[in-house]
C-alpha cells in the first residue's frame, strides 16, 4: 500500500510522533492508523526520543529554600503547552527536581541529569517517562544553585518569574523587596559601572544621532547626550532605579537606608530567549521524498 503525505499528517495529529517514525509505522501497519498508533505506543521511549526537537517554551520556574535559609535552588523546566504545566505528573516531577538539586548543591545540568532519583532510574529516565506518558517534549532547561553565609531572599511570581537575591545586611523583609523589584524591573546589571561599555558606546552613538538633527550647538548636544546616557544607565541598573513600593526614592538609597549592599542575583523568566518556530508540514514531507 502506498503511504500518503494525508496519511503519516493524519497519524502526526494523533500522535505527535515525527515524520519518519510515523511513515514506518504506517508501512508496518500496512497503512492501517489504529494500528500503527498502537505500534508507536509500543515505541514509547523512542517516541519520547524524538519530541525533543519540538520547541517546548511553557512550564515552570521552581524555587526551593534550604531548611537553614541560606542555600536555595532556582531551576526551569519547559514543555510545551500550559495544559501540561498545570498537570498533576508534571507538577510533581518539577517538585522531585527541585529537591534532587537543592539536596546534592547542583548547579550542572549535565550531573542533575544522571542524578539516581527514584529507585535505580535517574532523572533523566523519569524525564523520559513523563514525555511518554503526558505526549510533549519536557526538558530541564536550567538551573542555579546558590549557597551563602549573607542574608538570601527569593521571589516567585507565580510560575512564570523567578529570582534569587543575596544582600550583605538588611533582613528577610529587604530581601524579598529587592527580589520583588528585580522580577518586576528585570534590571540588567546591580550598578552603573557594571554596565559594558561597548553597550554605552552604542547607546551615546544613537543619543548623539538622534542630538545632532536638534541643530543646537557642540556643548549642548553632549550635556544632553550625557543627560540621556545617566538615565539609561540608572534604568538598566538596579541601584539607579526607583523603588516599586515607594517611587520618590531608588532602591540605592533604600539600601543606603537599611545599611546593605546587593552582591548577587538570578532573575529567570520563563521562555525567555526560546526562538519559537513554525513547521511547515508540506515542506517537511517534500524534504524526506528528497
Amino acid at each position: 500500500m502506498t503511504i500518503t503525505p494525508s496519511l503519516i499528517s493524519e497519524l502526526r495529529k494523533t500522535t505527535g510522533c515525527g515524520i519518519m517514525d510515523c511513515k514506518k509505522a504506517l508501512q508496518e501497519a500496512n497503512g492501517n492508523i489504529p494500528a500503527a498508533v498502537e505500534i508507536l505506543r509500543k515505541k514509547g521511549m523512542a517516541k519520547a526520543a524524538k519530541k525533543a526537537s519540538r520547541i517546548a517554551s511553557e512550564g515552570t520556574i521552581r524555587i526551593l529554600l534550604g531548611a537553614d535559609e541560606k542555600q536555595a535552588v532556582m531551576l526551569e523546566i519547559n514543555c510545551e503547552t500550559d495544559f501540561v504545566a498545570r498537570d498533576e505528573s508534571f507538577l510533581a516531577f518539577t517538585d522531585l527536581v527541585a529537591k534532587a538539586a537543592l539536596a546534592g548543591q547542583i548547579s550542572d545540568l549535565n550531573k542533575l541529569n544522571g542524578l539516581i532519583a527514584q529507585g535505580t532510574q535517574t532523572i533523566e529516565d523519569l524525564r523520559q517517562a513523563l514525555v511518554a506518558k503526558l505526549g510533549e517534549n519536557i526538558s530541564i532547561r536550567r538551573l542555579k544553585f546558590i549557597k551563602t553565609q549573607h542574608q538570601l531572599g527569593t521571589y516567585l511570581h507565580g510560575n512564570r518569574i523567578g529570582v534569587i537575591v543575596i544582600l550583605s545586611g538588611g533582613d528577610e523583609t529587604l530581601s524579598k523587596d529587592i527580589a520583588m523589584q528585580i522580577a518586576a524591573t528585570n534590571p540588567l546589571v546591580i550598578s552603573p559601572d557594571q554596565v559594558p561599555q561597548d553597550k554605552i558606546a552604542q547607546e551615546k552613538e544613537i543619543y548623539m544621532a538622534q542630538a545632532d538633527k536638534s541643530g543646537k550647538p557642540a556643548d549642548i548636544i553632549e550635556k544632553m547626550v550625557q543627560g540621556r546616557i545617566k538615565k539609561f544607565l540608572d534604568e538598566i541598573s538596579l541601584i539607579g532605579q526607583p523603588f516599586v513600593k515607594d517611587p520618590k526614592k531608588t532602591v540605592g538609597e533604600l539600601l543606603k537606608s537599611k545599611k546593605a549592599t546587593v552582591l548577587e542575583f538570578v532573575r529567570y523568566e520563563l521562555g525567555e530567549g526560546i526562538e519559537k518556530t513554525e513547521s511547515n508540514f508540506a515542506e517537511e514531507v517534500k524534504a524526506l521524498s528528497k
